[in-house]
């Protein structure tokens, strides 16, 4: 009987683009976990989150943290969705590294939408309530200036979904 290896999902999007829908969907394969960087940051650091600074310097210590449960999983044989910002070529080395830890596929999914489809989405969403944070649409314009889409030089297997 062949067995697959477990697989390390992991988004590169704007903010309001489908990232979490789609972890959540990607989720529900068998054998799957995911985990949810917003649920962690806000029971964590909650009170600590403000800027943009404030984000970078809590996810950090999150990723940190949480790299060892990860490679865990992955060793058990359990695929892992990480709905966490993999934003830029930095945000990308934490699952470069956690790769480089044990015998996994992976796949980034890149959701690249327009800024007018995904303003819509995070009004909409922060209407809801639902999310554990609400960006401000000054907020999604300095997330955005950040955002370093992959090359194929990455080296990564991607997955894109274009708007």
């Amino acid at each position: 009987m062949t067995q697959t290896k477990p697989t390390l999902h992991f988004l590169c999007g704007k903010a309001a683009a489908g990232k979490s829908t789609l972890a959540k969907s990607l989720s529900a394969a068998p054998q799957t976990v995911l985990i949810e960087e917003d649920i962690w940051l806000k029971a964590l650091y909650a009170d600590e989150l403000s800027t943009v600074q404030d984000y970078l310097r809590c996810t950090r210590k999150l990723r940190s943290a949480m790299t060892p449960h990860i490679v865990s999983l992955l060793e058990a044989g359990l695929s892992v969705v990480l709905d966490f910002s993999a934003n830029t070529v930095k945000a990308r080395d934490w699952p470069r590294r956690i790769l480089g830890q044990v015998d996994a596929d992976h796949v980034l999914h890149v959701l690249n939408l327009p800024d007018d489809l995904c303003l819509e989405r995070l009004r909409a969403r922060n209407a809801k309530g639902e999310h554990p944070f609400a960006a401000t649409e000054e907020q999604f314009h300095a997330l955005n200036k950040m955002i370093e889409f992959p090359t194929a030089a990455e080296g990564f297997v991607m997955r894109e979904y274009p708007g």
